[in-house]
């Protein structure tokens, strides 16, 4: 047999071609993937339920299936784990608030986990999420490089339990920032697919119209696996699939520098490491140009506008019935946008299909097959004193870390984080790559060729 924190570091493929081999069995890798939240959950909580007797039997089932020839894809009996705001048959919907104690059981899968289910993947638990979506600290999940520190959110458990080597993939939802900002600060990889690529159904609603859902994975390859089992929810919109282009090479493909914007109030080490993505991208062949996009800042504001005020909507009934239940970060941010005017929610909107058309000329006028910044302007902060700290001063949290997320968010287009580097303390960089819309493919190509040359996303973090 072989030892679990072996199995636990293995890629999708890796450990999908031992199980063709008969060198690996899905109880066996399910097995080890329990034994790892036993060894790691009191240090970073990762999990609000774990499936144990369920995974197990759905691993026997992939391995009788295996073994009959049945195979049902790349997904076949590799341990995924699913965010608490995403509907699991029988298992409540928790969402991570005290609003939902109480709430009786999901009647169905979300349509994400459905699609898992149908791929052979065997679901291990339900993780931690910040409440109901909004924010990046998640508690009471902690950062497996450094356990004083926050994982990011909020899909910050589903990070920690990819980073702490506990399942091989999980399921994150991203409106600002979600599945980008965790995976950035816990050394993994998230993507974010182009909004409505992959459905929604049976996910707790942050902001309607800027949800979006997506995987987080221990390599590019895996959350392009992942992200082709969720399939789209229109096949008309999406040219390939996430992993059609892996393998292929960077060279002459031009990748844009969107300075200033995406480039002030970054921490120097931050910066550093990410200038040095940049030669390495250069190393690989591609083209790197300066194009700086005046509209960043408007995009930001539109989507912030926007998702405050659908989260308002959203929760109109809790605010009105079960305030006290809602924590007051999330009561303050429900309550405020509660106050936007419609006409500023109307002018937001209009906003954003200004900035959805401005990245689109920016695009075709620099022939650019992707831009590339610093995921979030620095490394993960500690729990108990949620700023990131400037050189001209302290910023709030969120703020800081949704800065160069979310107007992705607004336009709504596919963006990669990928572990890029350390700072000094050894805390993870993510170097954010964004693509055009329903061009996952050629942005997974980017990401994959630059995890080859680099190898940071091998690094295990010491908890």
């Amino acid at each position: 047999m072989t030892e679990p924190g072996t199995l636990s570091t293995l890629s999708i493929r890796e450990a999908g071609s031992r199980m063709r081999r008969g060198a690996l069995a899905s109880v066996e890798l399910v097995e080890a993937a329990l034994t790892r939240i036993e060894q790691t959950e009191d240090k970073v909580h990762a999990y609000v339920a774990v499936a144990a007797e369920e995974a197990r039997a759905a691993a026997a089932r992939a391995d009788t299936e295996l073994q009959a020839g049945n195979d049902r894809g790349l997904l076949h009996g590799i341990p995924i784990a699913v965010k608490d705001i995403f509907d699991w048959a029988a298992i409540r919907t928790a969402c991570g608030s005290r609003a939902r104690d109480g709430c009786a059981p999901a009647v169905a899968d979300a349509e994400a986990v459905a699609r898992l289910r149908a791929s052979g993947a065997v679901l291990l638990g339900k993780t931690v999420t910040q409440e109901f979506a909004a924010g990046v600290v998640s508690p009471p999940a902690r950062n497996p490089w450094g356990v004083d520190r926050v994982p990011g959110g909020s899909s910050g458990g589903s990070a920690v339990a990819v980073a702490s080597g506990s399942c091989r993939a999980a399921l994150g939802s991203d409106t600002g920032g979600s599945i980008r900002i965790p995976a950035a600060v816990c050394g993994v990889v998230g993507l974010k697919p182009t909004l409505g690529l992959v459905s929604t159904r049976g996910v707790y609603p942050l902001s309607w119209s800027l949800d979006t859902v997506g995987p987080l994975a221990r390599t590019v390859e895996d959350a392009a696996v992942v992200l082709d089992a969720l399939g789209a929810e229109r096949p008309v919109s999406a040219p390939s699939n996430a992993t059609s282009e892996l393998g292929q090479d960077v060279a002459g493909l031009r990748i844009g520098i969107p300075r200033p914007y995406f480039f002030d109030r970054v921490h120097p080490q931050v910066q550093e490491t990410i200038n040095v993505a940049f030669g390495e991208l250069r190393q690989l062949g591609a083209t790197l140009v300066e194009t700086p996009w005046a509209e960043a800042a408007a995009a930001r504001a539109s989507a912030l506008i926007i998702s405050r005020v659908e989260s308002a909507s959203v929760h109109e009934t809790t605010l009105r019935d079960a305030e006290a239940a809602i924590g007051p970060d999330l009561r303050q941010r429900l309550l405020i946008g509660r106050r936007v005017p419609a006409t500023e929610y109307v002018r937001a909107l209009r906003a954003r299909v200004a900035v959805r058309d401005a990245v689109a000329r920016l695009f075709a006028s620099h022939r650019l097959d992707a831009l590339a910044t610093p995921t979030v302007p620095a490394v993960a902060v500690p729990a108990d004193r949620l700023v990131v700290e400037h050189s001209d001063g302290p910023e709030a949290l969120g703020a800081a870390y949704t800065r160069l997320t979310m107007p992705f968010n607004a336009t709504g287009q596919p963006a990669l984080s990928v572990p890029c580097g350390f700072d000094e303390s050894g805390l993870p960089v993510g170097l954010q790559l964004v693509g055009r819309p329903f061009a996952e493919a050629t942005l997974c190509r980017i990401g994959h060729a630059y995890e080859q040359t680099t190898r940071w996303h091998l690094r295990l973090p010491p908890a």
